[in-house]
């Protein structure tokens, strides 16, 4: 079987980087550089004239910068973007967020030099990046989508109404535990940011991201949200209107006693924090009293966690195909029977709001 290449236009300023990026693009099987531009305003005509699977950008440049670009992309005709520049490192987290709120994908920081060795050293990483990104299902930056019926699955597959779900677990939730990857931010941001500030449970939040964007996130999510957002601690308890993330290079855990507690990283574990030892750990404390929310990602973590939430009696939600980035994880709890309330994004903070409601 042969696959069609992922078609990629690249938006760079620097002529030995654009270089440089099309010969390292060029030289993978999977990808197809069919356009190059030299800032946003020329990128948005070569855009329209090769219709890309990938928009990659630089962020400073004259014309129309990426940040702009990116607007107006999300805006008029969404398509995964991801910006390739020096001011997405680590320490530049505002700039990051800036462009993750406006609909970018992700970012790449560039080789700290313009050498081609430096650029092959991260050569792998990019192309897998952009793959990933390829199989994106974006939509208009702000339109508001219609609210299809959500599909509810029985651990049989069969299609149950949502009243009744309601109505059985309403009044027993104590605690939102949510799981997402890198590509899930503006997700999650979308979902806490319509929970209200006198929200009567708390929320612990398992996320797959790069290392040194934690703080910044919770510090972007503290602006955005209404709840307080912070790290969890080991030895603190879950509070109600408090939105807690897993730590780096660490798995979130609740003890015996319900306070958090971390756990280091197996040898050859995949994800720390994972996102499935979380959600075990919540529903090994909380049981039938714990909602699972499952969000779009690449793999499987979160699977086996969401179908042990609902296993010992609790609901689960997932973001479904229409709405998921990428559907793999979510795909996988499915199979599993995991996933009981099939939700688009825009759907999930309302639907917690109402089974709380009826508590």
């Amino acid at each position: 079987m042969q696959f069609s290449k992922k078609k990629v236009v690249l938006i760079e300023d620097s002529p030995v980087a654009l270089e440089i990026l099309q010969r390292l693009l060029n030289s993978s099987p999977d990808v197809d550089v069919v356009g190059t531009a030299r800032d946003g305003v020329e990128g948005l005509e070569v855009i329209s004239q090769t219709n890309p699977d990938v928009i990659c950008t630089d962020l400073l440049m004259d014309n129309m910068d990426g940040l702009e670009l990116t607007k107006r992309i999300m805006a008029e005709d969404p398509r995964p973007i991801l910006v390739i520049s020096n001011f997405v490192q680590k320490t530049d987290i505002d700039n990051v967020f800036r462009l993750l709120q406006a609909g970018a994908a992700d970012v790449f920081p560039k080789p700290s030099t313009d050498s081609p060795t430096d650029y092959e050293k991260l050569k792998a990483a990019l192309i897998a990046k952009i793959k990933v990104l390829s199989s994106m299902k974006v939509t208009l930056k702000g339109q508001q989508q219609l609210m299809t019926a959500p599909v509810e699955l029985s651990t049989s597959g069969s299609i149950l109404r949502r009243e009744s779900l309601i109505t059985n677990v309403g009044s027993r939730i104590k605690v939102i535990c949510i799981g997402a990857s890198t590509a899930g931010l503006q997700t999650i941001q979308k979902i806490l940011s319509q929970l209200p500030s006198n929200f009567p449970l708390p929320v612990i939040c398992t996320l797959h991201l790069s290392e040194g964007i934690l703080s910044g996130l919770v510090n972007w999510l503290s602006s955005e949200c209404q709840l307080r957002v912070k790290i969890a601690q080991v030895g603190e308890y879950p509070l109600p209107g408090t939105v807690y993330f897993a730590p780096e290079k660490h798995h979130l855990e609740l003890d015996s006693l319900g306070k958090f507690a971390y756990a280091q990283a197996l040898p050859g574990e995949k994800h720390c924090p994972s996102i499935t030892i979380t959600f075990k750990s919540i529903a090994n404390f909380y049981s039938r009293a714990t909602v699972g929310v499952l969000l779009s990602g690449l793999g499987s973590d979160g699977a086996e966690g969401l179908q042990m939430i609902s296993q010992v009696g609790g609901m689960t939600i997932a973001q479904n195909e229409k709405s998921g980035a990428i559907f793999g994880m979510v795909k996988e709890a499915i199979a599993l029977g995991a996933a009981q309330n099939l939700l688009e994004v825009e759907e999930i903070a309302p639907f917690l709001l109402k089974t709380i409601s009826d508590q």
